[in-house]
């Protein structure tokens, strides 16, 4: 009998939790969920699949405020325990979020460093570079 999970998160951007499944090296897929059918308008929620060899997939599905985890916990079949690979893709979704945010305004990561302790440092920088103006 299966018993299903839903495990709340706080993955809200998609791109980023791609980013860090792929650096941890977690296959998935993409599925696509039409949802709200209107006369006029419909929206479409990408869920992300992976596959386990005994069939019972695990799903981080959009429940429209972040990516929850469904996955029935009698048939998990991952390194980790649920709680541990859930931890793993948080470090790892936190590290790409603060990577990708400081891009966007300027910085670049020049050291990414896995600490002993579990825990990841992310060194940063920007410069700021002032343009002389001569006037004639």
């Amino acid at each position: 009998m299966s018993h299903f999970t839903n495990i709340e998160t706080r993955f809200q951007n998609l791109f980023y939790l791609e980013k860090a499944l792929n650096k941890l090296d977690i296959n998935h897929k993409r599925q696509k969920k039409v949802t709200n059918i209107n006369s006029k308008s419909y929206d479409i929620d990408i869920n992300l699949m992976i596959s386990q060899p005994n069939g019972y997939d695990i799903e981080f599905c959009w429940n429209g405020q972040e990516y929850e985890l469904i996955a029935d916990t009698s048939f998990w079949q991952q390194k980790d325990s649920i709680k541990g690979f859930i931890n793993n893709i948080a470090k790892q979704y936190a590290g790409e979020v603060i990577i990708g945010e400081s891009k966007k305004i300027g910085f670049q990561p020049i050291k990414y460093q896995q600490n002993k302790d579990g825990s990841n440092t992310v060194t940063l920088q920007r410069w700021n570079e002032k343009k002389e103006t001569s006037f004639c």
